[in-house]
């Protein structure tokens, strides 16, 4: 009985580590090392978020859009799920929440970065 149940336990870690592997992953382009979602487009984080708090909602949202975590998402070493005010949960790296950029069309895209000086492509380090 012992074995079955450390057998579904390490089966419960494997399956939260992969939710969390299945959300972002590294990626290296232009001879960085950056994070991108799970289809390679770019993470950026935004200036005027707080730890662990999204300031982006409504246009802003629409065209940074948040990098969604999935129910039962759980942190994986740098990586948290933290809440926004609409209840939705989205991930943060370092504690600063993480989004994709609308006018980014293809994977590798970095169009950005810099963006009006406060948005900043997710260095891999």
């Amino acid at each position: 009985m012992k074995s079955i149940a450390l057998g579904f336990a390490t089966l419960l870690l494997c399956t939260a580590a992969t939710h969390a592997a299945e959300a972002w992953k590294e990626a290296e382009v232009g001879g960085k090392k950056i994070y991108t979602d799970a289809m390679g487009m770019t993470l950026y984080t935004y200036d005027k978020d707080e730890k662990g708090k999204s300031n982006c909602y409504d246009k802003c949202a629409a065209n940074w859009p948040p990098l969604k975590a999935e129910a039962g998402a759980k942190a994986d070493d740098e990586w948290t799920v933290i809440e926004r005010t609409d209840g939705t949960k989205m991930w943060a790296y370092d504690g600063k929440p993480v989004y994709t950029f609308v006018k980014d069309k293809k994977a590798g895209d970095m169009t950005g970065e810099g963006v009006a000086g406060a948005w900043h492509v997710v260095a891999a380090d």
